[in-house]
């Protein structure tokens, strides 16, 4: 057996290039449909009815038209499916998770001199977990022509401004040089179109016996056998949140218009570790060939961000309502820790099998860098019926392919231009509907948000339902939603080289509780 053990240095390296993809900046654009359980249970449709204390995070207009000081908290708990088709095989994973979901409060400040037409100032504050990244996806199946040898080549050959990567990089046995001298950072200014990123997974193929070089073509060819029918397992495993802090403050002009505007503080923290395998019995060669190999990555995201918000409900008649609001861009600064291993075997005929476990045992801590995600414009109408109940509808537009990553140097121009290519505008329609009998609350929603990418398959489109009930006590309300969505993608195991992925339909049954305490 043989192993190549570096054991050289532990712990940390700093490294000025980065590893982002178009779905991390996905992950941050879109919001899960989270708040209390009213909310919920209407599917989110709330921009002109306003009177709850999710509404304020679709118009911030809407915490003028409560009528006493209002607090609440809600707990929810979710349960996500994913039923993976690859080449035919079928797997399906879930994962459950319990969560506080959304608390907050509204304080209502009446002025009650008759001359003075402004009659209320709110002022409240709320927090929502806008997406739970607690999923797991697993993909099993046999892939008749690629193989993640061409991830590396990709890498190998292309990585340098286009051009290979220097052989005496990829082939550098002193981890220490190869892992801290990248980029920017090489040896009197060596190699400055070469990212520390892109030369770490070249040298971790070359290494792992995945590539070789030839010195005649000065190209790095894979040494997985050809002849298809590669055998592939990719396991990815993902936890952490995404939440939003939101400062309110409204008023009310002769209880006709409301007018609102929120500050929010958004915090981020998300793990990510995935396990690709991939094996073959294609016919061996003199030289070694790979048998079969483990890649796992594991990579850590966190941050904080700000956005604002500004909106208007406007009483048309008493029972016809409008509202329009607009959510700027959220401007996150986020951080990224990576760590890598690779362990493959490799055979060649009349030989014996010899291993190869590349494991650095370092983690990349790379510099922060800046996500600014789209704003959105929300417009919103609304009937209601007296004290019997109310129907409302919402339609949201958002821009996926304004997202940015900044500074747009040569390390996200290209990535920025990938954006504005295969991302596009998205319509988002809620309806919901409300029926009260004395007490009690019978609600239900729908819910259709339309694909962000151009394709409409890397993320499909959404569909959602949702029902609920409530009950008032008094000064105390209990609220129960179940809520319901599905949506289909195919987004590759990897970006770049070898991008084949599985079909995934995911099913999502969420439950949230409420209680409302009028103060």
């Amino acid at each position: 057996m043989k192993k190549i053990l570096f054991l050289l240095i532990t712990g940390l390296t700093v490294s000025v290039s980065h590893s982002q993809e178009v779905s991390d900046a996905i992950r941050y654009a879109q919001d899960n449909l989270t708040g209390t359980a009213r909310f919920r249970a209407m599917s989110g449709a709330f921009g002109a009815v306003g009177g709850d204390l999710s509404s304020i995070s679709v118009n911030p207009a809407g915490s003028a038209v409560f009528l006493n000081n209002q607090t609440g908290i809600t707990f929810s708990n979710q349960n996500i499916k994913n039923n993976s088709n690859y080449f035919g095989t079928q797997t399906s994973d879930k994962e459950n998770s319990f969560i506080l979901n959304q608390a907050g409060a509204v304080f209502v400040f009446n002025d009650h001199n008759p001359s003075n037409n402004w009659k209320k100032i709110a002022i409240g504050a709320n927090y929502e977990n806008t997406n739970n990244f607690n999923n797991s996806i697993v993909s099993v199946g046999t892939n008749p022509t690629n193989s993640i040898g061409d991830y590396f080549s990709e890498f190998a050959n292309y990585s340098n401004g286009g051009s290979p990567v220097p052989f005496q990089i990829i082939n550098n046995n002193n981890i220490s040089y190869t892992y801290k001298n990248l980029g920017s950072n090489y040896p009197n200014g060596q190699y400055p179109n070469l990212s520390g990123y892109s030369a770490q997974q070249a040298y971790l193929g070359s290494q792992g016996k995945i590539i070789g070089y030839d010195n005649v073509s000065n190209s790095y060819p894979s040494r997985i056998p050809a002849g298809g029918n590669y055998y592939q397992e990719n396991e990815i495993f993902t936890s952490g949140y995404n939440s939003k802090l939101s400062f309110n403050i409204a008023t009310s002009y002769k209880d006709r218009i409301y007018l609102g505007a929120n500050l929010n503080v958004h915090i981020t923290d998300y793990r990510r570790t995935s396990s690709f395998y991939e094996d073959n019995d294609n016919p061996l060669l003199p030289t070694e060939t790979i048998s079969n190999l483990r890649f796992n990555n594991d990579l850590y995201t966190y941050g904080n961000g700000f956005s604002f918000q500004l909106g208007a409900i406007a009483k048309v008649t008493e029972s016809f309502r409008l509202g329009l609001a607009y959510e700027s861009n959220t401007w996150y600064e986020l951080y990224d820790e990576l760590s890598q291993s690779l362990y493959t075997t490799t055979d060649v005929i009349g030989g014996q099998s010899q291993y190869y476990d590349i494991n650095p045992d370092v983690l990349n801590v790379y510099e922060s860098y800046t996500l600014q995600t789209p704003g959105k414009t929300t417009f919103s109408a609304a009937y209601v019926f007296g004290k019997s109940g109310l129907i409302s509808v919402d339609y949201a537009i958002k821009d996926y392919g304004n997202t940015k990553y900044k500074p747009n140097d040569s390390g996200f121009k290209g990535l920025n231009n990938d954006i504005s290519n295969q991302l596009t505008t998205a319509g988002e329609l809620r309806v919901g509907a409300e029926y009260k009998i004395k007490q009690l609350s019978l609600r239900g929603g729908y819910r259709f948000e339309g694909s962000p990418y151009k394709n409409g398959t890397t993320i499909g489109d959404l569909n959602s339902y949702s029902g609920g009930l409530g009950y008032n006590f008094g000064g105390t309300r209990v609220d129960l939603a179940y809520s319901y969505l599905e949506r289909k993608s195919n987004q590759g195991f990897f970006a770049t080289g070898f991008t084949d992925g599985a079909n995934i339909t995911s099913k999502l049954n969420n439950v949230s509780l409420t209680l409302l305490f009028e103060l």
